[in-house]
């Protein structure tokens, strides 16, 4: 039984929680089944159904942005929002390196050359007071990702990007819903990427989509994702290089079901995430990731922790994360090797995407050094998935009683103990 201490922080001797289980994911019910059922009982599970028309319609107003193009995952939309927006062979992007493999994956399959810039250390996400550093007469975009839920620095990264001409491709592949300054993440620059990969808070498996107020833009999207046709063109007119990337109507029928509840579980989320943050931040050597008060909404896709060993005996991250988790607490290390770390990445395995031969040949990830991003992914940073804060107050507690006792039994007797539950 948990019980708090003076400094209200939540203590517990010999602490487990036993067989209590946090929420799975994802979640589904009547709704999607029903919604599945009628897709393959109309037979028209592709080309002719109505439920990605729909989807699409509906996304585009719950980003607050006037197109959607859905395809096939969220790698392919950023790699087709790039070349969307006309980048050449061998232009460079600007992203952050502490992210998932796909934003730097999806730059290199559309031949251009990823050109990483540090975080902010305080919330993750790209550092703007960094990017304009990097710019070269080469740079041709900016990939800020929301990392986790939480909007990057927007006005200081259009204001930059509207002084060197840039396109602002937003990675919202976590951030579905959250907000900067009330405006959905995805729409403020020229065009938002998202995931619906099986992990994601909107999810149906496997699927993406991009996001944007530019009928143009939005136009190029739909081609490249549909073979190159255009929309009022003949069925094997294809007016520009494209292949198939569009998402089933499988897929779109759950995420018709998904949308009507993301709201309620964003609530629950960001509830659950302010009290996780109050408590955890009382424990020394634990710093919750600072929320931005620009970030209006956070989708917190990922909650995230800082941890200080020094405050823990000098406990390894990696022993103190087997610690809690014997607790039965999932914690993880999240990205713990940076792209540009990445063993492909240091050998410049790009298969036929060689664009940097011509405008960097002397390219050399090895001599990249992001030292807050650095810190962040190989010491400090400890995850928490979604779906653990879609629980109930008393899991709530059970996380913090878990760090708390960790905490208290290396201060008392400086070593760990590894109670299973």
């Amino acid at each position: 039984m948990a019980a708090t201490t003076k400094s209200g922080i939540i203590t517990s001797r010999a602490f487990s929680r036993g067989n209590k289980k946090f929420p799975g994911w994802p979640t589904y019910g009547h709704g999607e089944s029903e919604a599945l059922l009628k897709v393959l009982n109309s037979g028209k599970w592709g080309i002719g159904g109505t439920e990605t028309e729909k989807f699409e319609k509906a996304f585009a107003a719950y980003q607050d942005s006037r197109y959607c193009v859905t395809m096939v995952n969220g790698s392919v939309t950023l790699r087709n929002a790039l070349i969307a927006c006309g980048l050449e062979e061998g232009s460079e992007v600007i992203i952050p390196p502490f992210t998932f493999l796909a934003t730097a994956t999806s730059v290199i399959e559309a031949n251009c050359v990823p050109v990483f810039v540090d975080i902010d250390p305080d919330t993750c996400c790209i550092d703007p007071e960094k990017i304009e550093q990097a710019i070269t007469p080469h740079t041709r975009a900016v990939i800020p990702v929301h990392l986790g839920g939480h909007a990057a620095a927007m006005d200081e990264i259009m204001e930059i990007a509207r002084k060197y001409k840039l396109y602002v491709i937003e990675d919202s592949a976590h951030a579905h819903g959250a907000e900067y300054k009330k405006r959905r993440v995805g729409s403020i620059g020229d065009i938002g990427s998202f995931s619906f990969q099986s992990s994601k808070n909107l999810c149906c498996g496997e699927g993406g989509a991009i996001v944007t107020d530019n009928k143009e833009l939005a136009e190029n999207c739909w081609s490249i994702h549909n073979c190159g046709r255009v929309r009022d063109g003949a069925w094997y007119q294809h007016e520009h290089l494209g292949g198939n990337y569009r998402l089933s109507q499988f897929q779109a029928a759950i995420l018709n079901e998904q949308l009507k509840k993301i709201d309620a579980e964003t609530d629950k989320r960001q509830a659950n995430a302010a009290y996780l943050s109050e408590k955890l931040a009382r424990i020394p050597g634990i710093r919750p990731l600072v929320r931005r008060p620009e970030a209006t909404r956070h989708s917190y896709h990922l909650y995230i922790f800082r941890y200080d060993r020094e405050y823990f005996g000098g406990m390894s991250r990696e022993l103190f994360i087997k610690a809690v988790t014997a607790r039965g607490i999932p914690v993880s290390n999240g990205y713990n090797t940076l792209i540009y770390k990445q063993p492909f990445m240091l050998k410049k395995e790009f298969g036929p995407f060689t664009g940097w031969k011509h405008t960097n040949p002397a390219l050399d990830y090895s001599a990249v050094v992001c030292p807050a991003a650095e810190k962040a992914a190989e010491e400090e940073c400890c995850w928490l998935s979604q779906n653990i804060l879609l629980g109930s107050r008393e899991d709530m507690d059970d996380i913090i009683a878990a760090v708390s006792e960790v905490h208290e039994n290396v201060r008392k007797s400086n070593k760990v103990e590894l109670v299973s539950c």
